[in-house]
């Protein structure tokens, strides 16, 4: 059993740091953070998502043209434009690595407003971390997993981000409902938010963007949100919305 809690432990701590400080911080600044909580969160996406570790300038960036560009030609990683999930996934890394290598400069209405910590980043993409996690996760199974069996979900270790992304992604521009008609493809996968954390409220999202609330009916439940308004009681962040 350790090893399941190994598992679900890392893939909800990982998207927890995506939604809540890459996607619903970096990217769409809902809530301020003190300079000391920025690191910490900072920190603590680098140390979750582990090798597959997502640079937040990037992500930010990215995540701007998606809305933008919502599923049209120009949305760096819409489903309606790739064959399948694997090539949508590697479209979207090679435009992450141009932003994140500074191969490609962004539009200006995309720029700036985001965290950056050069050395973390350097650090977190680089390969020898990369590798060194994946070790470390793998050394974690040979000691605690009772067959081999349970080495099948090692590829979820090393690549966690990428794959919570692409679910995201792919999931919620295809499959689900619509509460509104955002002139896009975006849906809600299912009203229940606890298995991604409320980001597969997609057509609620691109409705209102800024939000901190992703569901917006009384069946659908976010549970980041009530974390964020926790720490908003407690003083660790300032919520921009209510």
């Amino acid at each position: 059993m350790i090893i399941l809690y190994f598992f679900l432990a890392h893939w909800f701590l990982s998207l927890f740091a995506q939604t809540f400080f890459l996607h619903r911080y970096s990217s769409h600044k809902m809530f301020k953070l003190s300079p000391f909580a920025e690191k910490f969160f900072y920190f603590l996406t680098f140390l979750t998502q582990g090798s597959s570790f997502l640079n937040p300038r990037a992500y930010a960036i990215m995540h701007r043209m998606h809305h933008a560009y919502s599923d049209t030609e120009k949305d760096p990683h819409s489903p309606h434009f790739f064959k399948d999930v694997f090539s949508m996934m590697w479209k979207t890394k090679e435009i992450y690595n141009d932003f994140v290598r500074r191969l490609k400069e962004p539009e200006p209405e995309f720029k700036g407003n985001y965290p950056i910590w050069p050395l973390l980043d350097k650090i977190g993409d680089s390969w020898i971390t990369r590798i060194a996690f994946g070790i470390g996760y793998t050394m974690f199974y040979v000691a605690y997993a009772p067959n081999y069996w349970y080495f099948l979900l090692l590829p979820v270790h090393y690549l966690m981000g990428p794959i919570q992304g692409a679910l995201v992604n792919w999931c919620g521009h295809k499959y689900g409902y619509s509460n509104f008609d955002n002139g896009d493809h975006s849906k809600n996968t299912t009203p229940w938010g606890f298995i991604m954390l409320g980001e597969l409220f997609q057509n609620n999202h691109h409705k209102y963007p800024n939000s901190p609330k992703f569901a917006k009916k009384w069946y659908e439940i976010d549970p980041t949100y009530y974390v964020m308004r926790l720490m908003d009681s407690l003083k660790i962040i300032q919520l921009r919305k209510k």
